[in-house]
């Protein structure tokens, strides 16, 4: 029976949320909220949208944000899989990339900004040899104009998120025999991966380019730390008239919610339109008999793009740190003169309560999350099918843009006087965990062998005394990173946070965007270095616990 509830709460937090968050958007977007005096529908709203100044320039660069974005990162994963795949080398830098996967977004965001701003690393590293400057150079690369360092900035983490998906694809079409053939016939090895295997994997990751698509059109915390503010990017202007002390403002944040649904479609229909070119061309070109043998800068590019995008981060996380513990650092000093910790000291009163609800929230709704997903594949295994709906839905709250559903959500908990609590934040942020918990373990509780199942059950063992003694411990390893995957997304999650929180509950990650617009960079080292820790430490746990529970059976080692 119990069973029974796993898909019916998996699809209902996939489903209710976001059907009653785009109600609660498209009604006031129509000028119908009663609370605020908006008995009657029209369109007033949609025409003070567009009266706003440059409203149509900040949804284009919303819409060109979503689609380079995609264009980019995808060409990456594509040459650099096609190039290396099979490798050691491939192998070494796919284990030099993976940790990016866990670091949020703002905190990736940050490290860039502390790499390539005018007083950042890159200058301190070229300066004054090779520039000649001795103080920071009037220069707009944070914040410029065309949107190019928070395009940079959404790239170097979409390309960890997309090579992953590939790699779990990969094993489908049985790569290193499609390799051989294909070589055998003159073909280059991009040239035989795009002819050959590309057309078999990207039908499995499509939903997740998708859902790069449309978080990039919509992205609030990295807009905020990279992106333009003259004007700033769609869902950044949303967000503030939100926010803004008159309400009234919310019929026009409905109306922009809608715009901004309108954009993400758009994106997404253009990259369909763009599937269907590239797959002409490439059938065009696999007919011409173009077979590209002589690929080797093409190969060593996708391997530099992909060193580049990796070493950016980490570097910048180093910054990050520096940052955290200096004392005097003037430009264009490589290091500060001095370290201490008087900055933690300071900051960490401050530090205690956003920690506490980070720390909270996000084991909660993991917990919550990583349980749904046992219960959903156990039913599975009871009736030997995937919950009917399940998979279709499950990328719905990652393909709607936030903005578009979490303005009717809070909508809908203020009516229902549940908002700022720690219940409602929750919930939030399990509609947005449990994908993620979903996917990471659908590998491997089906690569699971039954035959431990079976020989326990001729022992006389039931299904309980089966699933609590046999497939939980065995399942430990993945169980624990899926955990600790699931932590990272909810510790990294801003917008849910902001609006659910209405500002009395905060994270670590809605106070280091909020300190963004300052100029303490110390401060913002902190709570972005701490940004970092908490998703290495889950998957350290993930990583150490299972190690010492096993050290003594030797064929549970990794």
């Amino acid at each position: 029976m119990l069973t029974r509830l796993g898909p019916m709460l998996a699809i209902g937090l996939l489903t209710a949320p976001v059907a009653f968050g785009l109600a609660g958007t498209v009604l006031p977007a129509f000028g119908y909220l009663p609370a605020l005096g908006g008995m009657e529908f029209g369109l007033a709203p949609f025409s003070m949208l567009f009266a706003e100044p440059a409203i149509l320039m900040s949804a284009l660069m919303s819409l060109v944000t979503g689609l380079v974005t995609a264009v980019i990162s995808l060409t990456a994963v594509i040459l650099f899989t096609a190039a290396w795949g099979g490798t050691r080398l491939f192998a070494r830098i796919q284990h030099l990339i993976s940790p990016l996967l866990s670091l949020p977004h703002a905190a990736s965001a940050f490290a860039l900004a502390f790499l390539i701003a005018p007083s950042g690393m890159i200058a301190r590293l070229i300066s004054p040899e090779l520039t000649g400057w001795e103080r920071p150079p009037d220069l707009l690369i944070v914040h410029d104009p065309l949107g190019l360092s928070m395009m940079a900035g959404l790239i170097v983490k979409e390309i960890p998120f997309l090579l992953l998906v590939t790699l779990a694809a990969l094993p489908q079409v049985k790569p290193a025999r499609t390799r051989a053939l294909i070589a055998s016939m003159g073909y280059g090895r991009i040239s035989g991966f795009v002819f050959g295997l590309w057309p078999s994997i990207y039908p499995q990751i499509r939903l997740p380019v998708f859902a790069v698509i449309a978080f990039a059109t919509s992205v609030v915390d990295v807009a905020a730390i990279l992106g333009p503010t003259t004007p700033a990017p769609l869902a950044v202007r949303l967000v503030n008239w939100m926010n803004d002390p008159d309400l009234s403002r919310r019929f026009l944040a409905s109306a922009g919610a809608m715009l901004q649904l309108g954009v993400t479609a758009a994106a997404i229909l253009i990259w369909i339109g763009f599937e269907k070119l590239g797959a002409r061309l490439r059938d065009r070109m696999a007919c011409a008999g173009k077979r590209l043998r002589r690929d080797r800068v093409l190969r060593w590019g996708a391997l530099a793009v992909m060193l580049a995008s990796a070493g950016a981060i980490f570097i910048g996380l180093l910054a990050l740190g520096l940052w955290s513990v200096a004392g005097l650092w003037q430009y264009p000093d490589l290091l500060p003169a001095r370290f201490d910790l008087r900055n933690w000291m300071r900051v960490m009163p401050n530090l205690v309560e956003p920690l506490t609800t980070t720390l909270f929230v996000a084991f909660v709704s993991t917990l919550i999350a990583v349980a749904i997903a046992i219960l959903c594949f156990v039913r599975e295994d009871e009736t030997g099918r995937p919950a009917r709906g399940t998979l279709a839905l499950l990328y719905l709250p990652l393909l709607v843009p936030q903005v578009a559903f979490l303005f009717g959500l809070q909508l809908l908990f203020i009516l229902t006087d549940v908002e700022a609590t720690l219940a409602a934040l929750v919930f939030t942020h399990l509609v947005f965990v449990l994908p993620y918990a979903w996917l990471s373990l659908k590998d491997p509780w089906r690569a699971f062998d039954r035959r431990y199942d079976q020989i326990a059950a001729g022992l006389g063992k039931g299904p309980v005394e089966r699933f609590f003694y046999i497939r939980l411990p065995m399942l430990a390893r993945p169980l624990l990173a899926v955990a600790a995957i699931g932590f990272s997304v909810s510790v990294g999650l801003y917008l849910p946070t902001l609006l659910i929180g209405a500002g009395r509950l905060t994270t670590i990650t809605t106070e280091a965007v909020a300190l963004a617009s300052g100029g303490n960079r110390r401060v913002i080292g902190i709570y972005a270095f701490m940004q970092m820790v908490l998703p290495a430490a889950g998957f350290a746990v993930a990583t150490i616990v299972p190690a010492l529970i096993f050290r003594r059976y030797r064929d549970m080692h990794v």
